[in-house]
């Protein structure tokens, strides 16, 4: 028997894990400082009561034998499907079929599994800094090719820096496989649709597919940016695009996202679609019924607003960290169509060292941005996904030691 050595090549544990572990540590040592979280991206604020009233409502059917669901269908549930079809999509002029779309538990679940239908001898772009599924996805299967101080041997970095306002350029060679996330995580910058139209006539031209994570597209403010990649010309032609309910919905403990895959997506006349399929049919056994019902009370007139609410109280955060950190003279990016704050760390500070000095000195915790890549280093992220009174407290904390 042998194992995967791939795994080996990747480090022990998740950024996260990393962070988690580091704060666990100086909360164990300091037990009397209170300690405000701003790092991993996870919602606070309660499901919408649409999608608790649906959720209760499915547990109630399934105490009764005439109403009660077993395995759910593999692709997701009619109900749900239409919902998407009818409200993400065709309300933005978008022509999509419903066997085009696949419900799962969350987009970094299929980000990571979407690999399983693509060969080992392509070659992968990622934007960099990026989120951390992209790449140690590709590790574990092979594909990465081997560690260097500049990251993987067979992964194109496509720095987004400053000097590019955050944006990749198009790689001046080929490559097969390119991750594009926008709202981006981290950075918390946008693609215009003309930006974007630039990487859809690219991969048609080189034959290569986009991975577009839109899982924070329900932040996006200005009418420029696009929802969703096949709102552009050849998309559907070149493009998978994945979808989650965790930040749009506050699904991050329930757990529901669902991937894209186009019919008229193919290579060498096979339709990528129907490798998703299979792939899902055998290695995903479906949401659960009461999930499914609550995701498909998000787009409920009443379900509608109380999520607009909730993304309006995150903006909100946004915005409170963004000023905040400009007050004080900080470098920030990010906050109007993302819930991400991206910042400069002062005095070209290293990120790791900017983490252990704002949980040292002031308690605030956020997430370095050499974690997400070489050229993450010397930045920054904080979340808006607080409560309102943490983020305020966390922003005054910040203010109180770096105005000084």
């Amino acid at each position: 028997m042998k194992i995967n050595e791939n795994f080996l090549k990747i480090e022990s544990s998740y950024l996260f894990s990393n962070i988690a572990k580091k704060v666990k540590a100086y909360s164990a040592a300091n037990p009397e400082k209170e300690i405000i979280r701003l790092g991993i991206g996870d919602v606070t604020r309660p499901l919408a009561p649409a999608c608790i009233e649906a959720m209760h409502k499915a547990v109630d059917e399934m105490a009764n034998a005439e109403t009660f669901q077993g395995y759910p269908p593999e692709y997701g549930q009619d109900f749900l499907l239409d919902a998407i079809l009818e409200n993400d999509y065709k309300a933005r002029g978008i022509d999509l079929e419903k066997t085009e779309i696949f419900v799962s538990d969350g987009a970094k679940s299929d980000c990571g599994n979407i690999g399983d239908i693509f060969s080992l001898d392509n070659r992968v772009a990622v934007c960099d800094p990026v989120y951390p599924v992209y790449v140690d996805t590709n590790v574990m299967m092979g594909r990465a090719g081997d560690k260097t101080e500049n990251g993987w041997s067979n992964i194109v970095y496509m720095p987004c820096t400053a000097e590019n306002h955050f944006l990749p350029a198009i790689p001046e060679n080929h490559v097969d496989i390119i991750y594009l996330c926008f709202p981006n995580n981290p950075t918390g910058m946008t693609a215009t649709r003309a930006e974007l139209q630039k990487w859809v006539d690219y991969a048609n031209r080189e034959g290569a597919v986009i991975l577009f994570d839109s899982a924070y597209e329900a932040f996006i403010t200005e009418e420029n940016v696009p929802h969703s990649i096949y709102e552009l010309d050849g998309a559907k032609q070149c493009a998978i695009e994945f979808r989650s309910f965790s930040k749009t919905a506050g699904f991050t403990g329930v757990r529901c996202g669902y991937t894209v895959v186009p019919h008229d997506l193919k290579f060498n006349g096979t339709e990528l679609n129907a490798m998703w399929a299979r792939r899902q049919a055998t290695k995903f056994n479906g949401v659960s019924y009461i999930t499914q019902c609550a995701a498909a009370a998000c787009y409920t007139p009443e379900g509608k607003q109380q999520i607009r609410d909730i993304i309006a109280y995150y903006q909100k955060n946004a915005k409170t960290i963004y000023d905040g950190l400009k007050a004080c003279g900080f470098t920030v990016y990010g906050a109007k169509n993302s819930p991400y704050v991206w910042l400069k760390t002062p005095d070209n500070m290293k990120s790791w060292d900017f983490f252990d000095l704002l949980l040292e000195k002031i308690q605030v915790v956020g997430t370095p941005g050499e974690g997400f890549g070489p050229s993450g280093e010397g930045y920054f992220r904080l979340t808006a996904f607080g409560s309102a009174e943490n983020t305020e407290k966390a922003v005054a904390r910040i203010k109180d030691y770096f105005g000084k």
